[in-house]
């Protein structure tokens, strides 16, 4: 009985029918939805023999165009997630006032909250931006692709197998009841002894390998891969602020890395990094998280500010105002990002001089993000301005950033943010600031880009009622968490005994049912587009009259993007050849090289997901297969010669001079 027990034990760890939640009814019928939901697309697939194309032309492509529709993809999904636990959220803190404890359990609603603020951060906001730049950045710059395609394939994927164990702690065991970034001693073996923070630490590690893979990997296509003739200077903004963040990615992603290392040493081996007990200490964890955390806001905003950019510009019908100047701003931005950390835990006894260091460069950065608010201004000023989708999304994102920024500067006063620390004051500017920044640049680079992606145009009707059903919906939201902020309520509570709150969460939930209208809206905008493509399709290559190197090419772009090599002379490079009487080449093409697709990058990641998840349950024999399984998979790989083909020239020739007629039958 002894050895039956101890092989039990050896295959299944730590997992049993108790990880089954059979006992909340929420997760059951939210696991059920999920098995419904799954075996009709299963079957969807199967009835349409979609499964060949799906793994030819999608799973195993190494077509950056297809992984950064991918990646959009894959954020989409995870953004109604996360949404999901942001009204349940809502619901519960709306009603539970006095004897009424809600709907939500404590127990529950703690997962709830860090679930929905890892994946936001993490499967939603970076797989978003990440996939407009890996669409974008090869096409601004003249590349056929990124500079390591496989290795994008890669990190898609790792990014993916992240988001499939969060997705897992849903229905087997339980996620984190710690906070997003899960500070110890909360997170140690003693207050979390079930496997919420060993599902945290896992799917970031592993998610975390995908990001900063696609950080190097674009860094390298920037700085090897542009065009003859565009020199740094002579970049498009979204490049330069893609290159900023990879940057940022590349020097804070290995410190959280090593972060959640030691964090899942100290629970599987009692190494105490972050405890008390012979040695450690958790304001070390404190430190590491927030230098890590902190340039991860900049990661995300600045591809905003850059999308911005090019919006500001095309529908103002100018070039964008000091264009040296947004440059040397967003440089100045991505290094001052490593030097304000600290404001994250003012209160936690540094010394009033460290916190009058961190407070002044903190209010220091404010001034090259202002700067960026007014070159967009004077780029409007006198301008023709059209008000599209995109223009009006960035707009809005002006009104409202600037005053999550004035909310910023405020929290930055060491003396306002002891008052104010750990409030729904605090949670309001973090969401005013994510939400009207990235959120708001996001939809702004969705429509502005979609027709080159897809080359038609979104339906603008349900993308003016999404733009506010979101713009005011946001204010109706979020603005009662500054007043409730300011009367002292904390943040995190799921039930409250003055009932003279509720009218202020009930405004606020009303808020977030206009933001799920919203999201709605905009489900339909893209169904509505699917269903009238052909009305709304827009083959020009030019459906904006943008004014970057993206535009020269067709809507969507060819496999190989250019059939000839761009020489940029500006950098407003498309306006410069259209003013210098482009046209399009229609002889002399000649083969094009590509390499080709590969099973490599998602059997490697689904076998580390195996391996992640196994560990979290300790289940030692499968970790040990899956990590050989791995391996293997990574050496058969090495092999794998056989990569590249070419496009025959005539391929080449048939493509363009097609295209070049649907230019002609539509200018």
């Amino acid at each position: 009985m002894q050895d039956s027990f101890d092989l039990t034990k050896l295959i299944f760890g730590r997992l049993s029918w108790d990880a089954i939640p059979f006992h909340d009814p929420i997760l059951l019928a939210t696991f059920v939805g999920v098995v419904v939901g799954g075996a009709a697309l299963f079957g969807l697939i199967s009835y349409y023999r979609l499964w060949g194309t799906l793994w030819r032309d999608w799973i195993t492509s190494i077509d950056h165009k297809k992984i950064g529709i991918m990646y959009m993809i894959l954020g989409l999904v995870m953004f109604l997630r996360g949404f999901a636990d942001a009204l349940m959220m809502r619901a519960q803190q709306a009603i539970a006032f006095g004897e009424n404890a809600g709907f939500l359990p404590p127990h529950h609603y703690d997962q709830i909250f860090t679930a929905h603020g890892v994946i936001m951060i993490f499967f939603v906001a970076m797989p978003l931006i990440t996939g407009l730049m890996n669409y974008i950045v090869p096409l601004q710059i003249g590349a056929r692709d990124v500079a390591f395609p496989f290795l994008n394939n890669f990190s898609f994927w790792m990014t993916t197998m992240g988001a499939v164990l969060v997705m897992a702690s849903l229905f087997v065991g339980e996620f984190a009841r710690t906070g997003w970034l899960a500070f110890p001693p909360l997170s140690g073996i003693l207050a979390s002894p079930g496997v919420g923070v060993d599902y945290y630490i896992w799917a970031l590690q592993i998610a975390g390998v995908g990001t900063l893979l696609s950080g190097v990997n674009l860094i390298v296509t920037i700085v090897k891969m542009r065009a003859p003739g565009m020199d740094l200077m002579k970049m498009p903004v979204f490049t330069w602020t893609s290159l900023c963040t990879n940057i940022l990615i590349v020097m804070s992603f290995p410190i959280l890395t090593a972060t959640l290392a030691m964090l899942g040493m100290d629970r599987l081996f009692d190494t105490n990094f972050f405890t008390n007990d012979k040695g450690g200490n958790a304001m070390l964890y404190v430190n590491l998280i927030w230098i890590w955390g902190h340039p991860e806001v900049y990661i995300l905003i600045l591809p905003a500010f850059g999308i911005f950019s090019e919006v500001v510009s095309t529908f103002s019908g100018k070039r964008l105002f000091g264009y040296t100047s947004m440059v040397y701003a967003t440089v100045v931005i991505m290094v001052l990002s490593y030097l304000v950390w600290l404001h994250h835990f003012f209160t936690m006894g540094s010394g009033a001089s460290v916190n009058a260091f961190f407070g002044i460069t903190t209010m220091i950065i404010s001034i090259p993000t202002g700067a960026k608010i007014f070159n967009w201004l004077f780029t409007m000023y006198r301008g023709r301005i059209r008000f599209e989708l995109p223009m009006m999304w960035t707009i809005s994102f002006m009104l409202t950033f600037t005053i999550g920024g004035m909310t910023g500067v405020m929290l930055a006063i060491p003396a306002a943010d002891f008052v104010l620390h750990n409030s729904l004051f605090l949670t309001s500017h973090f969401h005013n600031v994510i939400i009207g920044g990235v959120l708001f640049g996001l939809f702004a680079g969705f429509n502005y880009w979609f027709p080159k992606m897809f080359g038609f145009k979104l339906n603008k009707f349900w993308g003016v009622v999404s733009f506010w059903l979101w713009s005011i919906g946001f204010w109706v939201a979020f603005l009662p968490g500054y007043i409730l902020g300011f009367m002292g309520v904390t943040r995190r509570s799921s039930h409250f005994e003055d009932p003279e709150l509720q009218p202020l969460f009930m405004i606020s939930f009303i808020g977030t049912l206009m933001i799920a209208g919203g999201i709605a809206a905009l489900l339909m905008q893209i169904y509505t587009s699917y269903r009238d493509r052909k009305k709304l399709v827009d083959v020009t290559g030019d459906p904006w009259d943008g004014r970057t190197l993206e535009w020269a090419t067709s809507s969507p772009p060819p496999d190989y993007n250019f059939a000839f090599t761009p020489r940029v002379h500006d950098n407003d490079t498309f306006a410069d050849m259209k003013k210098n009487g482009w046209t399009r080449p229609l002889t002399d093409y000649v083969a094009i090289h590509m390499p080709k697709n590969t099973w490599a990058g998602f059997v490697i990641s689904a076998l580390s997901m195996v391996v992640g998840f196994a560990i979290i349950w300790h289940m030692w024999l499968l970790t040990g297969l899956a990590f050989v399984a791995m391996m293997v998979a990574i050496i058969a790989h090495t092999f794998n010669y056989k990569r590249d083909y070419y496009i025959s020239a005539d391929e080449v020739t048939r493509t363009e001079n097609a295209h070049t007629k649907l230019l002609e039958s539509h200018v």
